[in-house]
């Protein structure tokens, strides 16, 4: 019978299920613990941020970084658009409005001369935005400098999504840690995992303290149970910190992987008509994620959704590259700066099987079914 090939599954290494039976054995079962503040530490020393806040998914951690921000509501967000829905959800939380910015062809990400523009815009207008939040799109780093050059000009806060790129780099550094606040992702599908959780990082100390405060309903210290602000229920578990120390011993390894799979495709199928791959960037390493390409359908002789269900009939999954968000329906009201970069990723770019725990005769199965569309 044939297995179907996932976009993108977890992969365990040795590690985790020694961290886990430690947690069951000392009883660390509830949220905080000692692998928290290990995992912590642990994801410091591998980014390079100063202080770490351990949070029960990455959206909760973009809550979390936004409300530190100061956004509040009615504030304006400039965001991404060319990202999943969680970048700019945690935006509404608060009752904020995002207004999304186009990507650029040579990282997919916010186009940093569209967002001086539109600063400059709007300085003039004396309605700059609250926040800039940038995404690090697939593995790969948006270009930095200008886009915090163009915040530090106009004293705008940028706060980095980079729930899909940790072991990416910029400049040799980890995309994250530039800005006032960054934030991880360890959702299942990401190139490590705790099966769900997040990471908040700041060299500002007290940002991430309060942050935890937050992140445990924010209780006063008291003996009693007392509250002056309403906070949420966001720490990560010490069972799924343990899974998370596990599996940041093994991350160059998971990048590798994932870059071995986009060499395969890459060599196999770029010389293909009407393929083209997701560039990476001079400035640094992607870590390749997900394998993104773009379908030309007049050169390639199929588009990209007929490519996608033809796939899928062979019990291959594949997925369009993220709707832009300023094309869903649930903000069809908010202001898009450009957009016809991010329509065009969209309306032909393809993700494909990326796991690093794909094997080799699952990465040319792939291949094979990619030449018999493009033969038919």
């Amino acid at each position: 019978m044939t297995k179907q090939i996932l976009l993108s599954t977890p992969h365990m290494g040795d590690r985790e299920q020694e961290f886990v039976k430690e947690a069951f054995d000392t009883n660390w079962i509830a949220p905080v613990g000692p692998h928290v503040d290990a995992f912590e530490q642990e994801f410091c020393q591998v980014v390079g941020a100063k202080h770490a806040a351990a949070v029960s998914s990455g959206t909760a951690a973009l809550h979390l970084a936004l409300e530190l921000t100061g956004i509040q509501r009615g504030d304006e967000v400039f965001c991404s658009s060319l990202t999943f829905i969680a970048s700019a959800s945690p935006i509404t939380y608060l009752g904020a409005k995002p207004v999304f910015v186009d990507s650029d062809r040579t990282t997919w990400n916010m186009n940093p001369d569209l967002l001086r523009e539109a600063l400059e815009k709007r300085a003039k207008l004396g309605k700059l935005p609250k926040a800039v939040l940038i995404v690090h799109l697939y593995g790969q780093s948006a270009d930095i400098d200008p886009i915090l050059a163009a915040c530090l000009e106009y004293e705008v806060p940028l706060v980095e999504d980079a729930a899909e790129s940790l072991g990416a780099t910029y400049k040799d550094k980890s995309p994250g840690i530039f800005g006032k606040i960054g934030i991880f992702s360890f959702n299942g599908n990401k190139i490590i995992t705790t099966s769900g959780g997040g990471m908040l990082v700041s060299d500002d100390e007290n940002i991430v303290a309060r942050a935890r405060f937050l992140a445990t309903q924010a209780r006063d210290p008291a003996p009693h149970y007392q509250h002056s602000v309403v906070g949420y229920n966001y720490r990560l578990s010490n069972v799924l910190a343990g899974i998370g120390r596990g599996q940041l011993q093994v991350l160059e390894d998971r990048v590798n992987a994932r870059r071995h799979n986009f060499e395969t495709y890459q060599q196999a199928l770029g010389k293909l008509p009407g393929i083209e791959f997701m560039p990476e960037a001079s400035f640094g390493r992607a870590t390749r994620w997900l394998t993104c390409l773009t379908i030309d359908p007049a050169a390639f002789g199929a588009d990209r959704e007929q490519v996608r269900l033809e796939l899928g009939k062979q019990l291959i999954e594949a997925r369009p590259v993220w709707k832009p968000l300023h094309l869903q329906p649930v903000f069809a009201e908010c202001e898009s700066i450009g957009g016809a970069i991010s329509e065009e990723l969209f309306d032909r770019g393809l993700c494909l099987p990326s796991g690093s725990n794909l094997k080799q005769e699952e990465l040319q199965r792939f291949i094979d079914a990619i030449d018999r569309i493009h033969r038919r």
